[in-house]
């Protein structure tokens, strides 16, 4: 197993409760688990609301979210259903709404609830729109104590967890499989690379193909001070973008009681670039000699330059986040640590929104596993380890 993620952990844990007798070893090359993805997430256990009906996400959200739930109930670990409202800001925003109520309707999202402009206030005392989407299921978590807790499943069972350990070859050897790492050699019968924002890299060690590719993109946030933390009482998303699969600027209460405003989505400069600073020239040429991100970019030059625009000004980020709570001023908020998401980009230069997998011979590559893959990580490692076996 590559990537000591949630996911990665996840489909180990899966391997060794169907069958305690295996050997299973997770290799990661951080000093630590959740050490990216997992540990910079918004921290939101998603209901099912916004995917394509029989799509991976669809499926495996709804799944996931009950699976995750018992076992957070199980551990006594933070699961909080502080519910999520959807705003239509405008008219305009309304029947994009309705389309995300089929959707979630077709999904069983249990509860939902349509609001008017009234409606809303009850909900959230100082959000703003002429209707809303009332998600009452959706959740908060502790996303790397979960993911802590299905390491410690992982080690009790009889497995390992080699962290240190960066995988620099993968050679298909009949019906084993070579993985080399800078300190050590070894052979398994069957690998599954989860490996998130090098997942294309390590897949192709493995001899799959060139694309999709990760295309990495920084989500910053703010979060509000402590004194304006009640502007918000759970989840306040806008109506999303269809064209992206971005949710866009939103507002999300987080366990510790936080409350933080964002992301947005920056094309980032290193695929582990958390800071703006953060340049790594092999991740960023390797960005653009992938002919998708050219493409990509050629479509939606315009929407990147406004996402820039909101990265660089303050008062341009909030000023996006007030047209739903008008309350909010510049001076409500401060800088909060940022997020990198491992976005698949297909070589004709379209988002790749669903899950995707692929299989070389007996090893399995997880290519795109967004949001909503951590609310999904149990749900997705049942669906991994079916297909490995």
């Amino acid at each position: 197993m590559v990537g000591a993620g949630i996911l990665g952990l996840a489909v180990a844990r899966r391997i060794l409760e169907l069958r305690p007798e295996e050997s299973v070893t997770v290799l990661d090359k951080e000093d630590r688990v959740a050490a990216h993805q997992t540990g910079h997430n918004s921290g939101v256990a998603h209901a099912g609301v916004y995917y394509a009906p029989g799509s991976l996400k669809a499926r495996l959200c709804r799944r996931g979210i009950g699976l995750l739930q018992e076992f957070c109930a199980e551990r006594d670990l933070p699961y909080d259903e502080c519910g999520k409202v959807i705003v239509a800001r405008t008219d305009a925003e309304v029947a994009p709404l309705r389309e995300i109520e089929r959707r979630a309707a077709e999904n069983g999202v249990p509860g939902l609830r349509w609001l008017d402009g009234s409606g809303l206030r009850e909900v959230e005392p100082h959000a703003a729109g002429v209707a809303a989407l009332h998600s009452p299921h959706t959740a908060i978590v502790d996303f790397p104590a979960v993911a802590r807790a299905f390491a410690g499943d992982v080690l009790g069972a009889g497995g390992a967890v080699r962290l240190g350990c960066e995988v620099i070859g993968i050679r298909r050897d009949g019906e084993r499989v070579r993985v080399i790492t800078a300190r050590e050699e070894f052979v398994f019968d069957r690998l599954i690379v989860c490996a998130g924002l090098q997942a294309d890299r390590v897949a192709r060690l493995a001899g799959d193909s060139p694309g999709p590719a990760i295309v990495p993109f920084r989500g910053e946030y703010y979060r509000l001070v402590p004194s304006r933390t009640d502007l918000v009482r759970g989840l306040i998303y806008p109506v999303p973008d269809p064209r992206y699969p971005f949710l866009g600027v939103h507002f999300t209460r987080r366990v510790d009681g936080g409350v933080d405003v964002g992301p947005n989505a920056v094309p980032a400069l290193a695929r582990e670039g958390y800071r703006r600073r953060d340049l790594s020239g092999a991740d960023l040429w390797e960005t653009l000699r992938w002919p998708g991100s050219r493409r990509m970019a050629r479509r939606n030059w315009r929407t990147g330059l406004m996402e820039m625009y909101g990265s660089v000004s303050r008062r341009a980020f909030i000023a996006r986040a007030r047209t739903f709570v008008p309350e909010l001023t510049a001076a409500d908020v401060v800088r909060a640590p940022a997020g990198v998401r491992a976005q698949t980009v297909d070589a004709d230069g379209s988002l790749v929104d669903d899950f995707r997998l692929g299989r070389v011979g007996r090893v399995v590559t997880v290519r795109n596993a967004p949001s909503p893959a951590a609310t999904s990580s149990l749900a997705i490692a049942e669906y991994i380890v079916d297909l490995a076996t």
